[in-house]
């Protein structure tokens, strides 16, 4: 799943100055299972808007609240309304919204950059703004905690690895072993932090399969990852079937 983490208040207030009517848009799928963009937490973005507005204003008319300082908000009085969808990243989910889209200055969208990206691309007339952070690939390891555990690097060795992926797990994303930094399988980065190839190693003596690391391989084909630049993903026989439905 795609992990997020929700942005500083006030820099989200700061990327809304001067918007009067702000949409925030909650997003049901992989932030809502890591607690930072759900509907739960729409919600909670949009009452916490609410109250930066109001402090700025009491703030900007000499009230109490200029004495003490406080979070700054968009300015003048600013309609906050808030919606969920299913997933940012689907076009047919969209028709769900409660709300037209045409009613507002802007979006502020609690889901990945890829919510935010294809929301872009959706409704170019529309100012689409992030409300997270997009972070990595991981999971659920423990209550309230989530770990990397892949790049999406488009040329996966986790098959001779052991499951352990090098390119997320190590700092330097080294793939022909541990560096000269490792020191009793931690990483130099962070005494807390374990050097993949020592978990890698472990993982392959466990399995018996040391004779994996022994291997020659090719060079590592890094234009996969970023070389030729947007990466997509094509089904030629799903859109011959779409064709063929029309």
């Amino acid at each position: 799943m795609i992990v997020a983490e929700r942005k500083p208040l006030n820099e989200i207030v700061q990327s809304l100055a001067g918007r009067k009517r702000v949409l925030v848009l909650g997003c049901g799928g992989c932030v809502a299972v890591c607690c930072s963009g759900g509907e739960k937490q729409a919600e909670l973005l949009g009452e916490q808007l609410k109250l930066a507005a109001q402090v700025a204003c009491k703030a900007a008319s000499g009230g109490e609240e200029a004495a003490r300082g406080g979070t700054a908000a968009p300015g003048g009085k600013v309609e906050i309304t808030v919606d969920c969808i299913t997933r940012q990243c689907d076009r047919e989910f969209f028709a769900n919204m409660k709300h037209d889209l045409k009613d507002f200055d802007v979006v502020l969208s609690t889901a990945c950059g890829v919510g935010v990206g294809y929301m872009t691309a959706l409704y170019p007339e529309k100012v689409i703004l992030p409300a997270l952070n997009t972070t990595f690939y991981g999971a659920n390891v423990a209550p309230g905690q989530w770990q990397e555990f892949c790049h999406g690097c488009g040329d996966c060795v986790l098959a001779w690895t052991g499951g352990v992926c090098p390119i997320a797990r190590c700092s330097k994303s080294l793939i022909n072993g541990a560096c000269g930094g490792t020191n009793h399988g931690k990483c130099e980065v962070s005494k807390d932090m374990d050097c993949a190839w020592y978990l890698i190693y472990k993982r392959l003596k466990e399995l018996g399969r040391l004779e994996d690391l022994r291997k020659m391989r090719p060079a590592r084909q890094w234009s996969k990852d970023r070389g030729k630049g947007v990466r997509r993903l094509t089904h030629e026989e799903l859109m011959q079937d779409t064709e063929v439905q029309k």
